[in-house]
């Protein structure tokens, strides 16, 4: 692939990055807790092994909620009618983004328990 393919795919991805936060309230939320904490960990200054397993389980949590909201956009054009395998399809997106997000919170009360006790 050459360089300009190269960059101009870079542009679709951080096009696809900022619709993402633009148009989906559940990836603002995801973002406000990460910038919470994100902003707890400079507060109490985490050491570089901590900010390892912060960055992970922050990275985690957005691209789950991403792939999550591009399936159930496909699913969407699929159909907007009622239909249970759809419903178990997104259900099950859904879950994998509550996963991570439980996964995130246990990583970020190890982390910070230590710090505020």
């Amino acid at each position: 692939m050459s360089a300009g393919k190269q960059i101009k795919s870079f542009g679709y991805a951080f096009k696809g990055i900022y619709t993402f936060f633009k148009t989906e309230r559940n990836g603002r939320i995801h973002l406000l807790a990460a910038a919470a904490a994100v902003g707890l960990g400079l507060y109490l200054d985490v050491d570089n092994h901590d900010w390892l397993w912060l960055s992970l389980a922050i990275t985690l949590v957005l691209v789950a909620e991403m792939i999550n909201t591009a399936i159930e956009r496909l699913c969407n054009r699929i159909t907007t009618a009622q239909d249970e395998a759809i419903k178990v399809i997104k259900d099950i997106s859904a879950g994998f983004v509550l996963l991570c997000a439980i996964f995130s919170l246990i990583i970020g009360t190890i982390i910070f328990t230590p710090y505020l006790f």
